[in-house]
């Protein structure tokens, strides 16, 4: 074999890795759950961070194009073809329809600036905000901030509701994994009377997940989900909005009790942690009988989370 012909068998060689690296790919975005659950939890922690093989796919792009492969070029069209099935609406713009305007934010437990913090949230004109990690020494000023244009609230342990419309029927949900024992309170529901109708709002801050050796450590957050799930499917009001931490994206299938009974957000992608470099969103905003029309991010706060606002029409 000439020269010719052994540069062209190896440029052939390469573009099928490259090939194949898209084919699994597509695998991945189509079929997340092929990745098992069962050891160390390895299809969550694919499933939290799934929007970013897109970026991925430039990179395989980038290479097909430099080893002039047609065949990777091709199997190219699988994977972008999967990602925007699965996330390109998310792309689109959002509606300018709304009936209400909730924002979300874990405030953080550490926070020193809570008036900055609460200002930057009553700035972007919400109905709804709701609060997690708040601590009794920073309540008074998230009080003080908030409550001018938000008078109505309602604190059980470190989560809260300020709304523009009075509440009701306020009472703690009870989301504690069995492993924790102590203080422990993260959960609250109350009834929202807003002028469309009345609203039960749950607030939550389920457990924090870690990535150690073993694993992706998510069991405390997967039983607390299952928990608050079922305090969704008991609830009597119609209309439901959940906003929380919920420690997790909506593609995570620790997140199952939550997603298979609430919808999430049609439009915007909105990564709210870590503030610094933003890779996912952890908070989220979701409902049943209600549309999250669209989800974005606020400026950044003294916490380690980004605000995220989201618009709600209800029916």
């Amino acid at each position: 074999m000439g020269q010719e012909g052994t540069r062209r068998v190896r440029y052939a060689g390469r573009g099928r890795l490259i090939a194949v690296c898209a084919v699994l790919t597509a695998v991945l975005l189509a079929f997340p759950r092929v990745v098992p659950n069962s050891l160390v939890r390895a299809g969550s922690l694919l499933e939290s961070f799934l929007p970013w093989l897109g970026p991925a796919l430039v990179v395989l792009l980038v290479l097909a194009l430099v080893r002039r492969s047609p065949v990777a070029l091709v199997a190219l069209l699988l994977p972008v073809a999967a990602w925007t099935d699965r996330f390109g609406g998310l792309l689109l713009p959002a509606s300018g329809e709304r009936d209400l305007l909730v924002v979300q934010h874990n405030v953080g437990d550490t926070n020193a600036d809570p008036v900055g913090t609460a200002r930057v949230l009553v700035g972007a004109g919400p109905d709804l905000v709701a609060l997690q990690e708040l601590v009794p020494r920073a309540l008074p000023a998230y009080r003080r901030t908030l409550g001018p244009a938000l008078p109505h609230h309602a604190v059980r342990g470190t989560v809260g509701l300020w709304s523009r419309y009075p509440l009701s029927d306020v009472r703690v949900l009870d989301i504690r994994p069995r492993g924790i024992t102590g203080p422990w309170s993260r959960g609250l529901r109350a009834v929202a009377h807003t002028p469309h109708g009345d609203v039960a709002v749950h607030v939550a801050h389920l457990p924090s997940v870690r990535l150690r050796a073993s694993g992706f450590a998510s069991a405390l957050r997967d039983e607390s989900a299952a928990a608050l799930g079922q305090a969704v499917e008991a609830e009597e009001q119609e209309t439901v909005l959940l906003l929380g931490d919920l420690n997790g994206s909506v593609d995570d299938r620790g997140l199952d009790p939550l997603t298979s009974r609430l919808e999430e957000a049609e439009r915007g992608f909105a990564p709210s942690f870590p503030a610094a470099l933003p890779l996912v969103r952890i908070d989220q905003v979701m409902a049943r009988s209600a549309t999250v029309g669209h989800i974005a991010t606020l400026p950044a706060t003294g916490s380690d989370h980004l605000p995220v606002v989201a618009r709600i029409t209800l029916g």
